[in-house]
């Protein structure tokens, strides 16, 4: 029974890649702590945890539902719990409704303006999984709705909206659409077959790994820019050189003639960048 529980527990997991939480959970935190500067409080800071958790499975389920017909047919994706049926269709949808029950929960809790603007982030994380039939800035929209965390790490605590976060959203969003972009380039020959739009697909390997640079550089500037807006001290400007640092090596490990170590590009070195970063926040608040 134990084995069972265990076995369900980890296809769930997979089908949601409770592992990439690291992308976003982080600048919620930031933007949590650099409001308050300091520790939230454990009210906070359990809902915002709670919050953040319910709508990244949200989403993720949403997106399995929508592109399991592409799923199928994917080899790089057909081994997918929905896919294989080892996850019925029907639960998903189960797990859909509940998480997106406790998600508007979890931001009543938080404040009015959290509540509020629950509906609109569920729609729009919601609506990011059919962009790529209509549009090749699918991954810019994707660095929007994880661009989210620091706005709402930042409303949890204070009800208001500041430059601060602001500026986090463009560097999330920028930061995760390059990784996105170089992630979608393993799918290039099956989007153009399915006439799917994204960027490696339409304008090829190049012209995408190009962008991916671009959106890269842009992330770090406009990382670095929040720490101005912060008044960030030196201990955080110290984590963005490192994070700099890190997407500038992202670009030297792959390249659109060589792929094989896109994984350690997609999940190993951008895995690393938000952790850097709120550990650059929390020894700001400390220094200060």
């Amino acid at each position: 029974m134990k084995k069972k529980f265990w076995d369900k527990t980890r296809k769930w997991a997979a089908m949601i890649k409770i592992e990439h939480s690291v992308f976003a959970l982080p600048f919620a935190y930031m933007g949590a702590f650099w409001a308050a500067q300091g520790w939230p409080g454990w009210k906070v800071f359990f809902f915002l945890t709670l919050a953040m958790v319910a709508v990244r499975s949200f989403a993720m389920t949403f997106n399995r539902i929508a592109d399991l017909e592409y799923d199928r047919e994917n080899s790089r994706t057909k081994n997918r719990p929905l896919v294989t049926g080892e996850i019925a269709l029907k639960d998903a949808y189960f797990f859909l409704g509940i998480t997106a029950v406790l998600f508007i929960v979890s931001c009543a809790f938080l404040n009015v303006l959290c509540f509020f603007l629950s509906f609109p982030a569920l729609a729009w994380s919601a609506f990011y999984s059919y962009t790529k039939r209509f549009t090749s800035s699918c991954h810019f929209f994707l660095g929007s709705v994880l661009g989210l965390a620091p706005l709402a790490g930042w409303i949890a605590y204070d009800p208001s909206f500041n430059l601060v976060p602001f500026l986090l959203f463009l560097g999330v969003l920028f930061w995760v659409a390059g990784f996105d972009i170089l992630y979608s380039s393993q799918d290039v020959g099956f989007d153009q077959e399915k006439k799917l739009h994204s960027i490696p697909g339409r304008h090829g390997l190049r012209t995408a790994f190009a962008l991916a640079g671009f959106s890269h550089l842009n992330a770090a500037l406009f990382f670095g820019l929040a720490g101005i807006a912060a008044g960030a001290s030196w201990p955080y400007f110290a984590a963005w050189m490192i994070v700099s640092g890190v997407l500038f090596a992202e670009h030297r490990i792959i390249s659109p003639d060589n792929l094989h170590r896109l994984n350690v590009s997609f999940f190993t070195l951008n895995g690393v960048v938000a952790v850097i970063l709120l550990a650059g926040v929390l020894a700001d608040i400390a220094v200060a």
